[in-house]
């Protein structure tokens, strides 16, 4: 048997063979509470399939990751687990034209967020559990088809404590000390799930008439920690939540189908959130312990609404496989910023989206790895890993493009075919296609060629010719692409000029709206416009490139750069000056200038983070290394003036404080730090609450003031689960290499410590100031990363691969180091490969623009 994986070619031709007519899913979780001693932690789960055989007589499987398993049973005959069940799979042998399969099997709890994970709350000593399984991990909690297109109503009951409250996708009530739920529609396994505990919970209800005038009511429900329930805002969670069913009623024409709509936030959890119907789960962390900006806010907001589109792109209506995982990440993506701007109070979405989010597109998209939108998935691993800035950010960016192209109500009215066509079905790309040629009467299968089915980033570059007036003679888009992807792609953008006014403000004063095709476009339009100081190719961010600037711009950008007075073309400028310094063509110091300059006058607060965010990247990875002491104490300096000068108590100074935190090591920042966690150093109206205190003694751990007892006490002082993770990776960031060497150990040598204490003690163990100490750790990186890929399970695997990659060691000799072992393990797993190759070359980037700023050339 091949493992835990499954291949495409495996799940094509189950589903030719199987179709699933339902599961009934019995549970057993009183084991979670208890003291088992040494004993594993395990629970029962039976489980009843019921499902037809095209061809009687065949082969097939089922899919089951478990310690044991008690009994099989096929159409009334056991089977002898021993001779049919491998560990990941059960055979099942001439079967009949309706089958129906009986699994009893003892199931692991986990500590790493895959499958049923069990969390044990440090404050109180309470038991939290809950499920997570996309992409094929339902089958560690009971006996399935793992694969998207095997669509079945499913039923599940659930045993639990006396005292503790059991949800699912269906509503449910407890009879007889059971939990029971109601049937759900046709869905799939991956977006089944259980959460079970004693959480605390809160009810509202949306209601609305339908257009038909029946009246729709949908049961609201939010949990979370019982020791979180004090910071709970649910209040502002309910209210996104109507404004989102609100805006997907009033474009979607197709009530929500699945009843109820709880949302659970849940500890230790892997992603952002996960879109199960009726029973939405996100990372608690989405409950704020402590002041946070408005960002924090739209962040948590546009994930709520993203996981609400699902429920029609992706839950209702299904990818075949994961090669179409974009049919319901990248809609999902666009509609929770579409969402979010057109009906919540973040009207600035897109600004945030321009910024942030195709920034991870742009990173993901000149990454060796690269992959069209349509990906080619292979198997489960592959899968895995295409949860990326493609699937999501650049296809998102790709479909606001496709608005631009065909017209928002054509995309919208394709949408709501697509819903009543295919619900509770499976689609692929042409069945997305074929509703938007009908709606809009544009060639969907060439737009397609260009934007979902090849890969790589283009380039724009404006060409300004003036007359002997000093007025625009001709003005032209250079289209560029990168050798390894060459296609020339049709882009619908926006030209703008802008000059300065009266007031010294950079305003725009004339717009064009132009197809750019092929390598170069002359924009008619502009000819006979005065001179711009700046030309803005793709204004109001309608397409998805990479910005370029003319030399006159670029000046201008220099000189002016926090005068733009629109903040879209501000982050637009931003996000594109970036760009030129991840590509080696702007020295990271002239960034780190800028950023110095006017950062502080930055109005969107989540542009100001990714600004202090991508300066202190610079600092780390492309500035020269001779030049990073000098660009350290700049930094410091200029985040302190800053929180100095920032309005008391607003966001701005609690933004500015964690930057000088992050960027603090000097003996005088650290005793600022230090002062004002003591309360000697005041800074009026900076509230230092318990998450901030946790910021500021990170550098402190970091350079040796605050040691062990220290942070002991502080974990007294914050003896939550959140404190916890807090210690761990300020333990791990002390500069000593006993201190590395134990680390390294807890998460290479073990596999004792949860998800989030990897994450956190990765965190804490690679610190830009500590290369030396984690230097002897690059060649065992090598030595231990393919016994951790086969040994662990994915999702720390990654972790560790990622984490842990010596990217701070960042020489010529560590490049070799990469190269040396791709070459060697040729055969090792291409998901492991992948990760390698992917760090091996954001290396190679860093290392070019070390030597452009060493070169001072931009």
């Amino acid at each position: 048997m091949p493992g835990e994986n499954l291949s495409r070619d495996e799940a094509q031709e189950r589903a030719a063979l199987l179709s699933v007519d339902g599961y009934e899913v019995s549970l057993d979780l009183r084991s979670a509470v208890g003291d088992r001693g040494d004993e594993p932690r395990t629970f029962r789960s039976v489980t009843t399939i019921r499902f037809r055989c095209a061809d009687p007589g065949a082969t097939s499987f089922a899919d089951l990751i478990a310690p044991s398993v008690t009994s099989v049973s096929l159409n009334g005959k056991d089977l002898d687990p021993r001779a049919v069940f491998d560990g990941s799979r059960i055979v099942l042998e001439d079967l009949a034209a309706e089958n129906e399969l009986v699994v009893d099997a003892q199931c692991a709890y986990s500590r790493t967020g895959e499958g049923m994970h069990r969390f044990v709350d440090p404050e109180d000593g309470e038991v939290y559990l809950y499920t997570q399984y996309e992409p094929a991990d339902a089958r560690r909690v009971f006996a399935n088809f793992e694969q998207p297109d095997l669509k079945a109503p499913f039923r599940f009951e659930v045993r639990a404590p006396e005292d503790w409250v059991v949800w699912s996708n269906g509503a449910g009530e407890r009879t007889d000390g059971v939990w029971r739920f109601a049937e759900t529609k046709p869905i799939s396994t991956y977006i089944t799930a259980v959460v079970a505990g004693p959480y605390h919970y809160v009810t509202d209800s949306y209601e609305r008439v339908l257009g038909d005038g029946t009246r729709l009511e949908i049961p609201l429900g939010a949990m979370c920690r019982k020791g979180l329930a004090p910071y709970f805002d649910s209040d502002d969670v309910f209210e996104i939540t109507k404004q989102g069913l609100d805006f997907f009623h009033d474009h979607f024409d197709y009530p929500y189908p699945f009843g109820k709509y709880d949302q659970a936030f849940v500890p230790e959890y892997n992603l952002g959130a996960m879109e199960n119907p009726g029973l939405v789960t996100f990372r608690e962390e989405f409950i704020f312990r402590g002041k946070v900006t408005r960002a924090s806010y739209e962040r948590r907001a546009n994930v709520i609404l993203h996981e609400m589109a699902h429920m029609w792109f992706g839950d209702l209506v299904t990818m075949v496989w994961w090669d179409d995982l974009w049919l319901k990440e990248s809609f999902a993506d666009f509609m929770g910023s579409f969402s979010m701007v057109e009906a919540t109070r973040f009207t600035n979405g897109w600004v945030t989206f321009a910024n942030n989010r195709k920034s991870w597109a742009y990173r993901a998209d000149q990454l060796p790895s690269t992959h069209p939108v349509t990906a080619d998935i292979r198997d489960l691993e592959d899968a895995k890993l295409n949860f990326d800035g493609i699937t999501y950010a650049k296809g998102a960016s790709v479909l606001k493009q496709l608005v631009a192209y065909v017209g928002r109500e054509a995309f919208l009215e394709g949408a709501r075919r697509y819903f009543k066509r295919n619900a509770y079905g499976n689609t692929r790309l042409g069945d997305l296609l074929s509703v938007l040629e009908e709606t809009s009467g544009r060639d969907m299968p060439a737009w397609s060629r260009a934007w979902l089915e090849t890969a790589g980033v283009n380039s724009l570059t404006p060409q300004v010719l003036l007359d002997a007036e000093g007025r625009i003679d001709e003005l032209a888009v250079v289209q560029e692409a990168a050798e390894s992807h060459p296609e020339l792609r049709p882009h619908r953008v926006a030209i703008g000029l802008y000059r300065r006014g009266g007031d010294g403000a950079l305003e725009r004063y004339a717009r064009a709206e132009a197809d750019v095709v092929g390598a170069r476009t002359v924009v008619a339009e502009l000819a006979g416009a005065e001179a711009p100081e700046l030309v803005l190719v793709n204004d109001d961010d309608l397409t998805y490139c990479k910005i370029r600037f003319d030399a006159g711009s670029l000046d201008t950008l220099r000189a002016a750069l926090g005068d733009i007075s629109d903040p879209l073309a501000r982050a637009l400028c931003w996000s594109a000056l970036w760009n030129l310094t991840r590509d080696a063509l702007l020295p990271a110091r002239d960034f780190v200038d800028l950023v110095l300059r006017f950062a502080g006058r930055e109005t969107d607060i989540g542009v100001l983070q990714m600004l202090h965010a991508w300066a202190n990247s610079a600092l780390t990875f492309y500035a020269a290394p001779e030049w990073r002491e000098t660009g350290d104490r700049l930094l410091a300096e200029g985040a302190l003036r800053e929180l100095r000068a920032a309005e008391p108590g607003s966001q701005h100074q609690l933004t500015w404080a964690r930057f000088f935190a992050a960027v603090a090591s000097s003996e005088a920042d650290l005793g600022v730090l230090q002062g004002l966690l003591a309360g000697t150093e005041k800074v009026d109206g900076l509230e230092v609450d318990q998450e901030l205190r946790w910021a500021f003694l990170e550098p402190l751990a970091t350079y040796g003031v605050a040691g062990e007892g220290i942070l002991a006490a502080e974990l007294a002082r914050d003896d939550t689960a959140s404190g916890k993770r807090h210690q761990v990776r300020c333990l791990a960031a002390r500069p000593s290499a006993a201190v590395k060497a134990q680390a390294w150990a807890s998460v290479v040598e073990s596999d004792v410590l949860s998800n989030a204490l990897v994450e956190a003690t990765i965190a804490g163990f690679a610190r830009p100031s500590q290369r030396e100490l984690a230097a002897p750790y690059a060649e065992r990186y090598f030595e231990v990363i393919e016994r951790v890929w086969a040994d662990r399970s994915i999702q720390i695997g990654m972790d560790v691969v990622r984490g842990l990659f010596p990217s701070l060691q960042d020489s010529p000799a560590t490049l070799d180091a990469t190269d040396a072992w791709l070459a060697a393990h040729e055969g090792a797993a291409p998901a492991l490969r992948r990760l390698v190759v992917e760090a091996r070359d954001d290396l190679a980037r860093a290392l070019r623009a070390q030597a452009c700023d060493a070169g001072g050339e931009g």
